[in-house]
């Protein structure tokens, strides 16, 4: 007799590679939103992956279109399971056909088109998710939750306050936990309508509004039905989710209080990295159960000399000679020169060693941050040589700014990949 199968191993997850990543340019100017590194060691598709993994699913499928090469060969490289497993994690690119002639559209349009390549699979249930959210989340306790509930869709809501609650899909959710109506970023006057029944720790907070957190389950009869119902649909936030409501389906809330953002612009993905540097960050790293799955390197161990650290995450391979570094997380092989004073920044680093031949040709900026520097407030990308006694600082009172080189938003500065800035220069300041 066949063991019965757990709710996990009757899912397959496919997640979302996103569009252009425009609101995160300049880091989108090369690479895939997914793509794009975060906290010092790892990419945005890190995250979602993992907690796939964590949860006990091994069938996922990332769904890739723009920009997509430098994403493609981190899955690739990163995520592999043996002969003996059923696991993968396989890309299904955007693509031209027969058929269809058009690129994804929207997320409702990718999952329609990638159907014929998963479709054959054993599987009962559909777990969709972001591929540009910072969180840490057991699915495994949200697909239990579903099936409990006999649910057709499951969305995963976070509660928020009325300030960020029109910013996001708000759900009007019933002492059941049943979904009952949906409104796509509300304004402030019909707010009051939205409000749903919560925890009374979360109502002390003022978060009294359930936003969607873009994670959904779906039983297969109801995308199935959804998808041919909505043959033009592009969305699943915009459209299908409210058609479902809208034809009596069974919708339901998974309310999750853990620590969850999106990554939507600069100025969310700045603060998202600067607070995992803090001494006990809401979004744990150092955690034995819920790790963070990336590919495997073998980096020498990082070497300082002289250089004060206060709230640093530091990666390996790095080379720190600077006189302080506050509040910052330096990336990969990032390598920073005596006298540079480093405050509120995130770098990058680099993905090869420059050798020492190289770093002293006559004229040419090694790669890394030379020496008596001062950086604040600012983002640095790979493979930046920035010279001798630069100073860089990001401030509120900046104005928006971009250039060959460096982009400014919201006051944070951002230096291109690959960029050069000559010794003495100065960028943004106030």
């Amino acid at each position: 007799m066949k063991p019965v199968k757990s709710v996990v191993q009757k899912t397959i997850c496919l997640i979302l590679g996103g569009g252009a990543g425009t609101r995160l340019y300049p880091l989108t100017k090369d690479r895939s939103k997914p793509a794009v590194p975060i906290g010092g060691k790892y990419r945005l598709i890190d995250i979602p992956i993992s907690n796939c993994l964590n949860s006990g699913l091994y069938r996922i499928f990332v769904l890739t279109q723009y920009n997509s090469a430098s994403l493609n060969k981190h899955v690739k490289n990163s995520f592999h399971f043996d002969n003996f497993s059923n696991g993968f994690v396989d890309i299904l690119a955007a693509e031209q056909t027969s058929n269809n002639m058009e690129w994804f559209q929207g997320t409702a349009d990718a999952v329609r088109q990638s159907v014929r390549n998963f479709a054959y699979y054993d599987f009962d249930y559909i777990l969709i998710l972001s591929g540009d959210q910072l969180y840490q989340m057991d699915i495994e306790e949200m697909l239990i939750n579903h099936v409990e509930q006999s649910a057709d869709v499951t969305i995963a809501t976070i509660p928020v306050v009325a300030s960020d609650a029109t910013s996001f899909g708000i759900m009007k959710v019933n002492e059941d936990g049943k979904i009952k109506s949906f409104i796509e970023k509300p304004k402030m006057d019909v707010l009051s309508d939205w409000s749903s029944e919560v925890t009374d720790d979360m109502k002390a907070k003022g978060k009294i509004y359930l936003a969607s957190m873009g994670i959904y389950v779906f039983s297969r009869p109801a995308l199935r039905a959804l998808l041919n119902d909505n043959p033009s649909a592009l969305d699943f936030g915009k459209e299908l989710i409210p058609d479902s409501i809208n034809k009596g389906m069974n919708v339901v809330s998974y309310a999750y209080d853990g620590y969850w953002t999106d990554i939507g612009d600069i100025k969310s993905f700045f603060e998202a990295n600067i607070a995992l540097a803090d001494d006990i960050p809401e979004f744990n790293m150092f955690d034995n159960e819920n790790k963070i799955y990336t590919r495997a390197r073998l980096l020498p161990p990082a070497k300082f000399s002289g250089v004060t650290f206060s709230k640093a995450i530091v990666a390996e391979g790095s080379i720190v000679h600077a006189k302080m570094v506050e509040n910052s997380i330096l990336g990969i092989r990032s390598r920073i020169d005596f006298g540079t004073i480093v405050k509120n920044c995130y770098i990058m680093g680099n993905d090869y060693f420059e050798s020492l031949e190289d770093m002293s040709i006559p004229g040419k900026i090694p790669m890394g941050i030379g020496k008596d520097c001062y950086i604040e407030n600012a983002i640095i990308d790979k493979h930046v040589r920035i010279g001798n006694n630069v100073l860089i600082r990001g401030n509120d009172s900046l104005e928006d700014v971009e250039s060959e080189h460096y982009v400014i938003k919201k006051g944070i500065v951002v230096v291109n990949k690959n960029a050069i800035i000559p010794d003495g220069t100065i960028i943004g300041y106030r």
